[in-house]
Formats: C-alpha cells, structure tokens, sequence
C-alpha cells in the first residue's frame, strides 16, 4: 500500500515508516508539510494517510494547522475524500475519544509511537483498496 505519513517529529516519522516497510507490504512517504499533503493526495498515488494529530509549526495558507485540519480539509475535497486517514495520537486519552475522528472526518485512530508494525499493518488492511472502517480504534497492546 502507498501510504503518506504526515508527522512533525522526523526521527519518529522515519523509524515508523522503516517499521512499516519492514512488512514488505507498505511504501511509505513522509512529510511535515501541508503542501506536500495536498500535493501528494492530489497525484492519485496515495492509498492511505497516516497523519499525527499534533503538527506544531505547519501552516496552510500561511495558518498553523493541525492534523485535525489537513484531515478535515483533505476529507472536505472532491479529489481526496476517498483516501482513508488514521490518525496518530500520543496522547492515550485521545485514542479513546469518538470526537477526534468526527471532528477530523477521519477513518481510523491509533496510538503512538507504533510498536507492532505486524499488528498496525493488521489494521490497515481494513482501509486497501479504499476500503472504509469508519471510526477504526486501537489501543497498544
């Protein structure tokens, strides 16, 4: 699967995309940039958008943004409603929270750092071939 990883903190971003692509079933790109976001999800390429809910110091717009944000704008768009968006959350409480998804039009929520890249890739089976499961929750294990 073409998955777009959207994380602000790199070294975290790369050791979690290295542990996706460890599976041999995901290629991931990472980005911190709005820009980028758009752009990639535009080109058609991408499956799915593993996105951090916190993204201190990106801007849309000249506008800080979240990743609530780009989720709901990218969700907002004819051309990139389609691609299913797991939201990355650090914050355990967030996890358990409906409203997140809602609020972000998101598919999907899932705890970081991931640690079980077998368990994660698990889950995103759900989303191959633009497959849906809306409101997808996980916990860490």
């Amino acid at each position: 699967m073409n998955i777009l990883l959207v994380e602000d903190d790199y070294l975290l971003g790369r050791s979690t995309a290295r542990l996706l692509e460890s599976t041999g079933e995901h290629r991931v790109r990472l980005t911190h940039k709005a820009a980028d976001v758009f752009k990639h999800c535009q080109s058609g390429t991408v499956e799915l958008v593993i996105m951090d809910v916190d993204l201190p110091g990106t801007f849309w717009q000249e506008e800080e943004v979240t990743g609530l944000d780009l989720s709901r704008l990218l969700k907002s768009r004819a051309q990139t409603a389609r691609i299913p968006i797991v939201l990355l959350t650090a914050n355990e409480a967030d996890a358990d929270q409906g409203s997140l998804l809602s609020e972000a039009l998101a598919d999907g929520i899932y705890p970081k750092p991931i640690t079980d890249a077998n368990e994660f890739s698990r889950l995103l089976q759900h989303f191959k071939g633009g497959r849906g499961f809306q409101g997808l929750t996980a916990s860490a294990s």
